[in-house]
């Protein structure tokens, strides 16, 4: 059992040379490896240190998915200081009213000099980090005196009208998510030899914790890459996923979407749609291999490493979860929120539920009130917001009141249904 997250950065020492991360720089593929980034982050960690920002100090951290974001990151995990992540494209406005709230002992900011609002702290330039750094040691050190309860993030809500809120996420909230993962991930460890190295396409930001467990987290499990992109545009997505043998693209739903209409759209303009479409109705039911085998064309134009989708931020719509199963790919979805440390239930990915959001992490309790609102306890469960900015939505015995709608089958499956106020019950007492 890992008492807080600080013990991941030192298994990255053990992986050595192995690339952890790969992003864009112009027409070339930077490289950082598992011991670079360890290595950065415990000069980080140092850099905090002489700057005088401790346990329980916060850092504001705002830039593009990256290695240098990760350094930070986990920088601030072994300090023992908050981090606040906010998008890149977050306006200057909101981050003015994030910084007044928790007044951070420092910035790390990747924007344009005129885009910097003026903050109550030193500010640091996100592509400056690793000339910052560069005198400190790089060597391993202990985490600070830290609880499992204590605070390690907080992350806002991104309103432009109302008062941002910003979730308190704890080292024992992310650990009760991610130890189970880890755990049920050792099981394959011998499989995934065979392919080795998974390669995450990860395009979700860094500061929602979905896109930390995809993006941070889970890849390291395995020793995987993971590839960070800009360009988010189909055409490039796809030649991404070709040219860096990429196995798994993590995306917000939208994003299978824009493929799906990619590919359509490709089809119609060869006048190939007709064709596609009769094919696509002739794989109904039939086993993976012989779907992926019709499709091999598509899949030759994804690479033929390139196998599942991970799917995360939203609701996917079935017709699109449909369109990509029927082609043979591997769609996971899962469920969560930010208040639950992003996961309440995901689906296994060799034992997918069509349509399911999976079933409840171990180590948390998930049932459905009388109206169907789906209810969760457990230690995922973040402790509140940042100075008590409101309450949490509980009922009465203490669960977690999620506004979602779902439904739950005998084997435990959970299936999204909507929104609490997008539920309206007809005058025969059903719910549509």
């Amino acid at each position: 059992m890992r008492a807080t997250l600080g013990s991941y950065v030192d298994g990255f020492l053990s992986r050595g040379g192995e690339t952890a991360f790969v992003h864009r720089s112009g027409l070339r593929s930077v490289r950082t490896s598992y011991a670079e980034a360890a290595r950065s982050a415990y000069r980080f960690s140092r850099e905090l240190e002489e700057r005088g920002v401790g346990a329980g100090d916060r850092v504001l951290l705002q830039g593009e998915n990256g290695a240098d974001w990760a350094a930070v990151f986990w920088g601030c995990v072994v300090r023992g200081a908050i981090v606040v992540p906010l998008d890149a494209r977050s306006e200057p406005g909101f981050v003015s009213r994030v910084a007044a709230q928790v007044a951070p002992a420092l910035a790390v900011v990747e924007l344009e000099a005129g885009d910097v609002p003026a903050l109550p702290c030193p500010v640091v330039r996100l592509d400056e980090l690793a000339s910052l750094i560069s005198s400190h040691s790089p060597e391993p050190r202990p985490a600070g005196d830290l609880s499992p309860d204590d605070t390690f993030e907080i992350v806002f809500t991104s309103g432009t009208t109302a008062e941002p809120k910003g979730v308190r996420v704890t080292h024992r909230n992310l650990l009760a998510n991610l130890e189970p993962l880890e755990g049920e991930i050792g099981k394959y460890l011998a499989l995934e030899r065979i392919v080795h190295p998974l390669r995450f396409l990860c395009l979700v930001p860094l500061s929602h914790v979905f896109g930390q467990i995809m993006g941070v987290f889970v890849p390291p499990m395995l020793g995987g890459e993971v590839f960070f992109q800009k360009a988010l545009g189909p055409s490039r997505v796809i030649e991404t996923i070709k040219a860096e043998r990429i196995s798994v693209l993590v995306a917000v739903p939208r994003m299978l979407d824009t493929l799906r209409e990619h590919i359509l759209g490709d089809d119609e303009t060869s006048g190939g749609l007709d064709a596609f479409r009769r094919t696509f109705e002739a794989g109904r039911g039939r086993h993976p291999l012989s779907r992926w085998w019709r499709f091999r064309a598509i899949h030759s134009r994804f690479g033929w490493k390139f196998w599942a989708f991970i799917s995360g931020g939203a609701a996917l719509s079935p017709e699109t979860e449909e369109f990509w199963d029927r082609l043979g790919f591997a769609v996971i979805q899962g469920y969560g929120m930010t208040e639950t440390a992003s996961l309440v239930s995901v689906n296994h990915p060799f034992k997918l539920v069509r349509g399911s959001i999976g079933r409840a992490m171990p180590g948390q309790s998930v049932k459905l009130a009388p109206d169907g609102e789906i209810l969760v306890r457990g230690d995922n469960v973040s402790p509140g917001y940042w100075k008590d900015a409101g309450e949490w939505a509980r009922t009465e015995d203490g669960w977690l009141r999620t506004g979602d709608v779902g439904e739950m089958d005998e084997k435990g499956n959970l299936y999204f249904k909507g929104r609490t106020k997008d539920v309206i019950v007809t005058a025969a007492g059903m719910k549509v």
